[in-house]
């Protein structure tokens, strides 16, 4: 990083600040401060969607298993048709039902119970992906950019971990959602441009998309979108390559859950002035959410090409395997020129706070909200908002503690360990979203338990994870269990909470009217019907046909690309 490289970054700064003073002058109430005065436009819904999700760890992370794995993680980065679920399906009951949160709604469709577990659920899956993740990514960059500025590389890391959060945290507890929402908007330009000019950059340096496809060839296996279900010599249940299987079963599972039903997405949808433009920025996020897998997981694929050649050198680890998760600062400061990198280096910056803003304030939301308010009620908004600062202060300690483990357990690439963690998380939560709105049957008794269960039995699976790999266990029934394919598990533990829901619901009394009227599929009125078919026009159709169509092309173009 030059001198210019640093203004350029310092003048986006900048501008940040001036956007946060100018928030923070808009709150007076918990409304402003949670959900920017439900005032936000389709476009602002649709870029803040879009950069709250693109964090560092795609950036760093999806870049990295690009190198290591080519197309495999692509399936995760081409779930714009999730989020037309989400705004056809899920955003009409989440909207007209006026709920500030997921798990206030879960209280609507079912009781307090069920409220109590996702906003705890929630809080944990926060500490465990978005918050560790979402640093570690960040710190690895200051790591890679600044190695010998504080001494040492582990230093540079560390000190990069806690000034990003300390920064992010600052311009979020002042300037609530609504600061979130407009800063997204300029970040979201220019994490663009940056991924933009790192694609091309590495592609001129490459010699060209051709190059690229010839490179990828000849290692077909490693770059294919689709895995054999088998590796030889592996048992099928132990098989960590991705296998096709596994990837139906799984990716959507964790889609629903992510794009659906988490806090940290629906919020942003939840802000908007009516139900039209909640719709409408889902669509359109909709639309960016297509684009990752060309700026992000492309740019890895060419940086490993790169590396074949001889062109760039990315460290490797102690196997001997380069670390992909080093490609994307290994192509900053080898291809960019001065004063662009300076942008690119701003538009990971943009990636990082955006998330971390983003992630930050749900937090504070579905703690004051969901549980300090329901424990202590009556209190002044000005006290609510700032308990929910004081939350956001806690979130991110917790984090930063769980970061040396996320380390440990991250060998594959921190965006496959974030997978794997999602995908014991998201089945239980997925199963009683669904089957709560589509069957009026189903109850708080099954909701309730499918919940606690399939939780305790998701953080199992983490749990021995976390210990095997900490203590090196080499063989035995816990390594087994580490070892059966994080895919495979997410569609066992998605068919058992799905099992004790139904069965649990069907033992005991149904719900009465008033949990299943207007938030239920089945539930809803004329009227209702009406006003939900008045909030749209063939235009949204036609736009949410084209971005089904992109998802579409992709798929087709990448699943015959090395053939």
């Amino acid at each position: 990083m030059q001198i210019f490289d640093w203004v350029v970054v310092a003048i986006y700064f900048m501008g940040l600040v001036a956007i946060v003073h100018w928030s923070s002058k808009q709150i007076s109430s918990t409304s402003d401060y949670f959900l920017a005065g439900r005032h936000a436009s389709w476009f602002v819904i649709g870029a803040s969607l879009f950069a709250s999700n693109i964090g560092s760890e795609h950036i760093v992370g999806l870049a990295g298993n690009g190198a290591s794995s080519g197309m495999a993680m692509a399936h995760w980065e081409l779930h714009a048709w999730v989020m037309l679920l989400l705004a056809w399906v899920f955003v009409p009951f989440y909207y007209r039902s006026g709920v500030f949160t997921m798990p206030e709604f879960l209280e609507r469709r079912f009781d307090s119970r069920t409220r109590w577990v996702l906003s705890i659920v929630s809080l944990l899956a926060y500490v465990f992906t978005k918050v560790s993740v979402t640093v570690y990514a960040g710190a690895l960059v200051f790591m890679s950019l600044l190695p010998d500025t504080f001494g040492t590389p582990e230093n540079a890391f560390w000190v990069g971990a806690f000034v990003t959060v300390v920064l992010t945290g600052v311009y979020t507890v002042f300037g609530g959602l609504r600061a979130v929402l407009y800063t997204e908007v300029a970040q979201t330009v220019v994490l663009l441009l940056g991924s933009f000019f790192i694609t091309w950059f590495g592609l001129r340096e490459l010699g060209g998309w051709g190059e690229l496809q010839a490179t990828a060839s000849a290692s077909k296996a490693e770059f294919a979108l689709w895995r054999p279900l088998v590796q030889e010599g592996v048992p099928w249940w132990k098989n960590g390559d991705f296998p096709w299987l596994g990837i139906l079963i799984a990716s959507p599972v964790i889609g629903i859950w992510y794009w659906c039903t988490d806090q940290y997405i629906v919020q942003r949808t939840l802000a908007s002035k009516d139900l039209t433009e909640a719709r409408r920025g889902a669509i359109f996020g909709g639309f960016l959410k297509v684009w990752p897998v060309m700026i992000f997981l492309i740019p890895g694929m060419i940086g490993w090409a790169l590396h074949q050649k001889g062109s760039i050198s990315i460290p490797t680890r102690s196997s001997g395997e380069i670390d992909g998760d080093q490609v994307f600062a290994t192509m900053v400061t080898g291809l960019l020129p001065i004063g662009l990198r300076g942008l690119v280096v701003a538009g990971l910056m943009s990636a990082l706070m955006s998330s971390l803003a983003s992630l930050f304030n749900s937090c504070a939301t579905l703690f004051t909200i969901d549980i300090y308010e329901k424990l202590r009620p009556g209190k002044t908004e000005k006290h609510y908002v700032y308990i929910g600062r004081l939350a956001t202060v806690a979130v991110v300690i917790a984090g930063l503690i769980w970061i040396p483990i996320m380390k440990a357990m991250a060998g594959g690439g921190i965006y496959k360990y974030l997978q794997g963690v999602q995908s014991y998380l998201a089945p239980p939560i997925t199963a009683v979203f669904l089957l709560g709105l589509f069957w009026r049957r189903v109850n708080a008794t099954g909701a309730f338990w499918g919940l606690i269960i399939g939780f305790v039995l998701g953080m199992g699976k983490l749990t021995v994870e976390a210990v095997t790999t900490s203590l090196e266990v080499q063989s035995g029934i816990w390594k087994d269990i580490a070892d059966f394919n994080f895919l495979y598990y997410s569609g066992v533990l998605l068919l058992i909470s799905v099992a004790i829901v139904v069965a649990l619901s069907l033992l005991t009394e149904s719900p009465g009217e008033e949990k299943t009227n207007g938030i239920t599929w089945g539930g809803l009125s004329t009227e209702d019907r009406l006003a939900i078919r008045n909030s749209w026009t063939a235009t949204d159709v036609v736009a949410s046909l084209a971005v089904l169509g992109m998802v579409i092309g992709v798929y087709l173009y990448f699943s015959f690309w090395l053939s």
